[in-house]
């Protein structure tokens, strides 16, 4: 039997149903009100460059103008490939102003699925990165014979394989066009951000899915506006707030994030450097930041290793420390208030320890936001009891992101949970435990293929998520697992292998990933992968000194330790599943191999494929 969710909390209505036409209008607004107050930020030579709401405007309205010369049309496809940088930000603005549907391509995709999504977009100009990003482009030019126009942010703008051909420009040479175009008819970007409607196609985002080929979401300008008038109707964000966002905007989590400053008002720092995330978030000291589960993962290892090292008097200090802040976060999540005793402690406690945890985020965190996988809540406990509050949220690229979100209001999250359903999006479990989701933000369908709408479209216009769920009394939506993960022993017995890999990197600092295998087998095996930096830390100081990460993690001290933590998650899980063997990989799982995706998420199969030898060997 279906079940919904019923939510009571307030929720400005006005603000749902005054939303903007579209994005481009949406931006148009946001500099009328909000001029010279800051919008962006980003490094440029290792120091912060700030540029305001009109100063943005400027440089977008160009560059939407110069695409127009080019001959953009409405609904166009124009794709970025790149990684997440400001000249993204400027690029996509631009595509939205000009009327044509940004088309996100990840800058590690491999040149043969560039094409293809190139190719099935119909995409007319593309916006390449560097030099490797139109080198893609070049070697299947043949594909893509609808590709007009390639414009380079730092590439160079040279002839290609014919004398005179320009198929490769400059971005600063699209902005001088579109300046010219502007001179002669100041109007012309206004008048066609006019023109854009709500059901117009603002961006298809092709899913990295973990089999065949990747399917293209078609998102509309409503679905999108959508997103960020639904997280304004709550008042998540002020115009106070201050993003860093590094997240792929090739992902619908970060373009998501894209949409919210222009709502709502608050400015953004902008840098895709993954290796300088913790570096960056000291010099820009932001109010928020979404991340995928790995971050908060690698943080926690990297702390709470170094916990693990101190003794004497300074390990029972942090000890207690973390476990008075662990008695506040109990109570304000339930919705009380720390007694005038716990106050006191909580005083000292956060003066002397979990101060000094928040300053290596930057200080001035009001909380974080975890999507694209499910985190474990150990994981957002202990960060909560550092006063580093991590709010859940669920969402999937059809359905633009955002359908569930914990709220930051004490009482309004739930560790363990993705909290409430945004106003406007229904959500109900179907029988088969299945959870469906309809609202605004729920793509229009597959590009070009509709016997996948068919399949994840019900009679009733629901949309079929695919992930295995439950709504508790209060309205909060738990996700157990992804329907085709789930896989049966030949015992009879069901295992949710996400379930278990997340408890065992909650559980063991030193783990990286791991994968949980025994579908028709008598019992549960698994890949463990290493976090470098962790177990190079741990090596040092256990006789491996001077090892390399490869020769470390097949060393028998390596396997004597992980074993610990297995047989620590085994403690913690119903017998039929623990981990019986375990092989552990001299090398971690990348994007680039193919491993993981783009979001730090694990690609089952893939993985599940190429290590079948390893695995099956634990069943000799």
């Amino acid at each position: 039997m279906a079940m919904k969710s019923a939510v009571d909390e307030r929720v400005d209505n006005d603000v749902l149903t005054n939303r903007a036409p579209s994005i481009g209008a949406l931006f148009r607004d946001r500099v009328a009100k909000s001029g010279p107050r800051e919008a962006w930020q980003y490094f440029k030579d290792g120091h912060l460059e700030r540029v305001t709401w009109n100063e943005s405007r400027d440089q977008v309205y160009a560059l939407a103008a110069g695409l127009m010369s080019l001959g953009l049309h409405l609904e166009d496809r124009v794709a970025i490939a790149s990684t997440t940088r400001y000249e993204w930000v400027l690029a996509d603005l631009a595509i939205m102003c000009a009327g044509g549907a940004t088309t996100t391509v990840y800058p590690t995709t491999m040149a043969e699925d560039v094409a293809y999504i190139i190719g099935d977009s119909g995409a007319r100009i593309v916006f390449a990165e560097d030099d490797g990003q139109v080198e893609k482009l070049r070697t299947h030019r043949s594909e893509i014979p609808h590709v007009m126009k390639v414009v380079t942010f730092t590439g160079e703008a040279k002839n290609g394989d014919e004398e005179g051909d320009d198929w490769v420009i400059s971005l600063a040479e699209l902005e001088a066009l579109g300046r010219d175009a502007l001179a002669a008819r100041p109007t012309l970007v206004d008048e066609r951000i006019d023109l854009v409607g709500p059901e117009h196609l603002a961006v298809i985002i092709y899913t990295s899915g973990t089999t065949g080929r990747p399917k293209g979401a078609e998102l509309t300008q409503d679905a999108i506006i959508y997103e960020g008038a639904a997280v304004d109707s709550i008042k998540l964000l002020t115009e106070d707030d201050l993003q860093f966002l590094w997240l792929p905007l090739s992902h619908i989590f970060g373009k998501i994030l894209l949409t919210f400053p222009l709502q709502m008002g608050f400015s953004t720092a902008v840098d895709g450097k993954i290796d300088k995330i913790v570096d960056n978030l000291a010099v820009i000291k932001p109010t928020f930041m979404g991340a995928a589960p790995r971050i908060f993962e690698k943080a926690y290892a990297r702390i709470a290793m170094m916990v693990e090292n101190e003794t004497g008097i300074k390990r029972k200090l942090m000890d207690w420390s973390f476990g008075v802040g662990r008695q506040v976060m109990e109570a304000q999540s339930s919705g009380n208030t720390p007694g005038p005793l716990l106050g006191f402690q909580h005083a000292i406690a956060d003066k002397l320890v979990l101060s000094k945890i928040r300053e290596r985020f930057g200080g001035r965190v009001r909380f974080f936001i975890s999507g694209s996988a499910a985190l474990n809540s150990d994981i957002a406990k202990w960060f909560g009891s550092a006063g580093l509050l991590v709010i859940e949220g669920y969402g999937l690229t059809e359905s633009s992101a955002a359908t569930c979100v914990n709220r930051p209001k004490h009482g309004s999250y739930r560790f363990g949970t993705v909290g409430w359903p945004i106003p406007g999006t229904d959500v109900k479990v179907a029988d088969d435990g299945e959870l469906l989701i309809k609202g605004p933000g729920v793509m229009r369908g597959y590009r070009n293929r509709p016997d996948a709408n068919a399949e994840v479209f019900d009679e009733q216009g629901y949309f079929r998520t695919g992930d295995i769920g439950e709504i508790d009394a209060q309205g909060f939506v738990k996700i157990t697992d992804r329907k085709k993960d789930l896989f049966k022993t030949s015992g009879g017995k069901y295992i949710a292998p996400s379930q278990v890999e997340g408890l065992f990197k909650a559980k063991c600092p030193y783990a990286s990933q791991m994968l949980v295998y025994g579908d028709g087998k008598n019992y549960a095996t698994a890949l463990v992968t290493l976090d470098p930096d962790a177990i190079t830390g741990w090596a040092a100081q256990s006789g491996l000194a001077g090892k390399s990460y490869a020769e470390i993690t097949q060393a028998p001290q390596t396997r004597e330790l992980i074993q610990t933590h297995i047989d620590e998650l085994n403690s913690h899980l119903n017998r039929w599943e623990t981990i019986k063997r375990f092989t552990i990989l001299d090398r971690d799982f990348t994007v680039d191999e193919g491993e993981l995706t783009p979001s730090l998420k694990l690609k089952r199969k893939a993985v599940a494929d190429k290590y079948k030898g390893h695995l099956e060997a634990l069943y000799d």
